[in-house]
């Protein structure tokens, strides 16, 4: 972990799991402790106490000796009902009073720029869709997120639906398949919009995530980079040791990967 990081490891790998979690990720099955270990490159003491916190947020199940189970809006563990389209967290979010919104600050179809069409695997000049989101809990603002979609993603997009529903979510309901994705996660300081917008001042240390998502044909069908405001999700619990078995072979394991110095 950086030195300049202004909070813990297993924070970090809290924050991330948690977005992968709003983001629609995990329907079929969440990562084993030991996968987890090897991915975020942490101890597995850092992995449970982030899951712990996933736990009492009512986002995760955990069972002793059958491993983690993403919770959907209805509180049903993923997995144990029909359904292809992985359901948004939203409701379950607002079900335990972890009250959390979405506003979309821009919304705009615009020419891809040499990054954003290296990124997509598009044309320079190409149209896509870029949206610039702000996430907040009741505690105030959490998240700047900016996120660019091909023209195969984004058909029919409107900034209600994406106040919503994660842009995941949409993606499916479009009858786009999404397969796996690669992730980056950094710190980066607030400039002065970002600042302006997470109400904090400007050189803050934030958790930086990059992160290309792509479809079963492997086409890249949306590029976010979002900036998180970590003292946002702060609070105290308690923990419990656990002795729950690893499941292995999750479809995620080696597409989507974060790397904590």
């Amino acid at each position: 972990m950086q030195q300049s990081m202004p909070l813990p490891k297993y924070h970090q790998v809290y924050l991330v799991l948690k977005e992968r979690l709003l983001e629609g990720f995990y329907n079929e099955k969440f990562p084993g402790e030991l996968e987890l270990t090897t991915e975020f490159e942490v101890s597995r003491v850092t992995i449970r106490k982030a899951l712990s916190n996933l736990a009492s947020e009512g986002l995760i199940e955990r069972t002793a000796g059958r491993g983690t189970r993403r919770v959907d809006a209805s509180g049903a563990s993923a997995g144990s009902g029909a359904g292809s389209v992985r359901p948004h967290l939203l409701d379950k979010l607002v079900a335990i009073n972890q009250h959390t919104t979405v506003k979309v600050l821009e919304h705009e179809r615009i020419s891809a720029t040499e990054s954003v069409a290296a990124a997509l695997q598009v044309d320079v000049g190409a149209e896509v869709l870029r949206v610039v989101r702000l996430r907040s809990t009741s505690d105030g603002p959490v998240s700047y997120i900016v996120a660019w979609l091909p023209a195969i993603s984004s058909r029919g997009l409107t900034k209600s639906q994406l106040e919503r529903k994660p842009i995941l979510t949409l993606i499916e309901e479009a009858g786009v398949q999404i397969s796996s994705a690669t992730q980056t996660v950094s710190a980066r300081q607030a400039d002065s919009l970002v600042a302006r917008h997470l109400a904090v001042p400007v050189g803050t240390a934030l958790l930086a995530v990059s992160r290309i998502v792509f479809d079963g044909e492997a086409r890249p069908v949306q590029w976010l980079q979002g900036l998180y405001r970590p003292d946002r999700y702060e609070y105290e619990m308690k923990l419990s040791r656990s002795d729950e078995a690893d499941t292995a072979n999750v479809w995620i394991s080696k597409e989507l990967t974060t790397r904590i110095q």
